[in-house]
């Protein structure tokens, strides 16, 4: 084997991984990546971007087919499924080969191609090549789909976002297990493009939705698209036919337990995606980790117990989102450094971010801060229902609602919403909360006629008038 050192070992060059190695590299450190995989990050690849390709491309195919309403006929509309599949690849591989470009700009003797393995607290192998030693290493390897058990016998039927977005068109039939965001987005989405979609969650809220009322609101959107299967768990899966790829035959167990059986022509895991630590040889160092193997951290330093390592981004599964997964890697660098120039002592433990995160379904979900406690007595509400507002009436997206809550002293601390353009008021309610504003705060800010955000006003009215009269 080939024998180097470094101060600082990035594993992984996704999202995580390149802004780690950027801010260690940055902070003085000699810093190495390592990358087994393809390149180009989840969110480019198998996740943000070309999921929201397939969206867009349902909401073109949708609005089409209900121009009518505005009184504007568009005729029998046609979805090419093929053509869709191409543009899919088309724009996600030009989003790929810029991250990849990236990539390639870094210096050569920065760069180890292969799959690493912890061989001690300072110490790693890179395949059958190279033999790594550290000062300090920062887990970026990201995170798999997960297939249920129950799948196991399905083969090429079975689909995750790493394989969805390479079929050449787009299925007759499609069963969708996971209810989530991924779940929900993708499910619409074929829905729309002319997919006959069943949807299964064991659980009953969709898009990650806590409100009670909002997920009611959600299950009976979505359920008008699609055939869905709240409450219900799918036992079995066999191959339906002779076995030469003409589909999959589900079984399951709906709410009141009875038993059901259908036949999909494809099946696609949205189960999550569960962080890619199998395989690192964490037993090999003093790492203390939990029953899943996933190493115990400072969910704000970013630094391991028991080694000079940290983990950032959804290795961690703390906050799979890309935003937080590219600030995650700037602590994780710059604490590397910090750790191998002066020690533990010396690692920075950043305040955090506001959580924000998007589902980007018609309509869309999002929340923000703080969930809501209704036993909070601390806590004041302010509810918005979109029915009749005024810019969603004018576009014809008029449903769902915003959940908007502060404390006693009038400081907004949290949002839950389904509705139309609720990624900018997710990103508005993120940044007054992020900034410590009160409902009043807000209401002194400026609000455009007509616009969807104007509809903030009513919530927030709402929580000043409840603590004015308390």
């Amino acid at each position: 084997m080939r024998e180097r050192s470094c101060d600082v070992a990035v594993i992984g060059a996704g999202t995580a991984g390149l802004a780690a190695f950027h801010a260690a590299r940055e902070a003085g450190a000699d810093a190495v990546l390592i990358e087994a995989g393809p390149g180009g990050t989840t969110c480019a690849r198998v996740g943000c971007m070309p999921s929201k390709l397939l969206v867009t491309a349902a909401e073109a195919a949708h609005g089409a087919r209900h121009a009518g309403r505005f009184g504007v006929e568009a005729g029998p509309v046609r979805v090419d499924g093929r053509a869709v599949m191409v543009r899919l690849r088309r724009e996600r591989d030009h989003f790929v080969a810029g991250v990849c470009e990236g990539v390639a700009r870094i210096p050569a003797s920065a760069r180890i191609d292969g799959r690493a393995r912890f061989t001690g607290n300072d110490t790693l192998a890179i395949d059958d090549h190279t033999r790594l030693g550290f000062r300090a290493a920062i887990i970026a390897t990201g995170s798999s789909p997960a297939v249920p058990k129950a799948l196991a016998d399905l083969g090429a039927r079975v689909l995750t976002t790493d394989t969805l977005f390479e079929i050449a068109d787009l299925p007759a039939s499609l069963a969708v297990l996971g209810g989530g965001p991924v779940g929900i987005e993708i499910a619409q989405a074929m829905a729309r493009l002319g997919v006959a979609v069943s949807l299964f969650d064991p659980g009953t809220h969709l898009a990650s939705l806590r409100d009670d009322g909002l997920a009611a609101e959600a299950a009976r959107i979505f359920g008008a698209e699609m055939s869905l299967h709240l409450g219900s768990t799918v036992t079995a899966g066999a191959v339906d036919g002779d076995g030469d790829g003409d589909g999959a035959c589900l079984h399951w167990t709906d709410a009141r337990g009875d038993t059901h059986s259908g036949r999909f022509a494809q099946v696609l895991s949205a189960a999550g995606r569960p962080p890619n630590v199998r395989g690192l040889g964490l037993e090999a160092t003093d790492l203390t980790r939990d029953e899943d193997g996933l190493p115990e951290f400072d969910a704000r330093t970013l630094l391991c117990a028991g080694a000079p390592i940290l983990i950032a981004g959804d290795a961690n599964a703390e906050r799979p989102v890309l935003h937080e997964a590219s600030r995650q890697g700037r602590i994780a660098g710059a604490n590397a450094a910090r750790l191998v120039a002066s020690g533990r002592e010396a690692v920075a433990a950043p305040r955090r971010w506001t959580p924000l995160a998007m589902v980007f379904t018609q309509p869309q979900a999002a929340s923000v801060g703080t969930p809501y406690d209704a036993e909070d007595p601390d806590l004041v509400l302010g509810t918005v229902d979109f029915g009749d507002q005024g810019r969603a009436r004018i576009h014809g997206e008029n449903a769902g609602g915003l959940r908007l809550h502060a404390d006693r002293s009038g400081r907004l601390r949290g949002a839950e919403m389904f509705g139309p353009e609720c990624e900018h008021l997710a990103h508005l309610l993120a940044l007054a909360i992020e900034d410590g504003l009160s409902a009043r705060d807000l209401l002194d800010r400026p609000f455009y006629h007509p616009t969807v955000e104007e509809g903030l006003k009513t919530a927030l009215d709402a929580i000043v008038a409840t603590l004015d009269g308390a």
